[in-house]
């Protein structure tokens, strides 16, 4: 059976995420062991320990959901060596970075330097309590573009961020203009409106000068064609140019995640199964919304491990 493997993005993090594996394989340990090294500071005792506060900040949430994620990713690498043989890998945002890295087109060391770097640049780039995001659930796609569109006056932003099922969508924006669109969305029908605990708007116009400074740290990392193609959020296309690769990249920063298409083209080209690469199971809940038929694995503990583990061996 055919399937792609996903990685998610901001969102998944919980103190103590990837224990289970930690304690029972080497491959994670080496993996966290490497991150504390590549970025000069215990990673692991805050991914393990907290403080929460501490692992929400997004210049320290991205790097440890890449690493929690790629030491799942290398403890199934571990028990099926050789084995694995997705159509495609994709990511979530952050996770795109970390898809790039399980296809070895990066360097985990380079991944975790450049999503660090990508949250401190977020956090940056509007004042804290200037911009919002939201989960607006239950109305129609053309509708909330169109209340968007309707709430960006003034020079304030509003603009939808992620595509993530038929059900979900994420706006972002200025934190007046995201209000303003969540009244109008609950008006118009929607089921609910959700205000999301993050720490910029992300996936916006707003995020422009990071993805500037994104592509000069971009030129400084030493790239690989992918071993497996990538499918972009940006494009909800395939590619392994490593020149398109870093153009979908900068792109990603500040344009919608199309998360549906992705999952759509996917399985429209083949995959009949998705496999998350842990924290949680986050993108496997989106799936039902997306595509139907599709069969869903993740890897965020050792039951689950254990039965994706049966479904690769059982499939070959």
């Amino acid at each position: 059976m055919a399937y792609a493997i996903i990685f998610p993005g901001q969102g998944a993090q919980e103190v103590g995420m990837g224990k289970e594996l930690f304690d029972e394989f080497k491959e994670a340990r080496e993996v966290l062991e490497l991150a504390d090294e590549a970025l000069s500071f215990r990673l692991s005792r805050l991914i393990f320990d907290g403080p929460e506060a501490e692992l929400q900040k997004t210049e320290f949430t991205q790097p440890a959901i890449m690493a929690v994620s790629m030491a799942s990713f290398k403890v199934l690498s571990s028990l099926a060596p050789g084995e694995l043989s997705p159509l495609f890998v994709a990511g979530h945002s952050l996770g795109e970075y970390t898809a790039l890295v399980a296809a070895q087109a990066l360097s985990l060391e380079e991944g975790l330097r450049l999503v660090r770097l990508r949250g401190q640049l977020m956090q940056e780039a509007v004042p804290v309590g200037e911009g919002a995001m939201a989960a607006i659930i239950g109305l129609e796609e053309s509708v909330i573009v169109e209340i968007c569109k309707a709430a960006s006056k003034g020079g304030k932003v509003c603009e939808v961020a992620n595509y993530n099922s038929g059900q979900q969508l994420v706006i972002s924006g200025h934190a007046t203009a995201v209000a303003e669109a969540m009244e109008a969305a609950k008006k118009a029908g929607a089921k609910r409106a959700v205000p999301l605990k993050v720490s910029a708007p992300f996936h916006c116009s707003l995020m422009r000068p990071v993805a500037d400074t994104l592509s000069r740290a971009f030129e400084a990392c030493s790239w690989r064609r992918p071993v497996w193609p990538l499918v972009a959020n940006a494009t909800a296309t395939p590619v392994t140019d490593i020149g398109e690769i870093q153009n979908v990249l900068r792109r990603q920063t500040y344009s919608p995640v199309l998360w549906k298409n992705s999952i759509q083209f996917m399985a429209n080209s083949g995959a009949s199964a998705f496999i998350e690469a842990a924290p949680g199971n986050v993108l496997s809940g989106l799936l039902k919304g997306c595509v139907s038929g599709v069969e869903s694995y993740n890897l965020k503990d050792l039951k689950n491990l254990e039965k994706t583990l049966d479904f690769i061996k059982g499939g070959l």
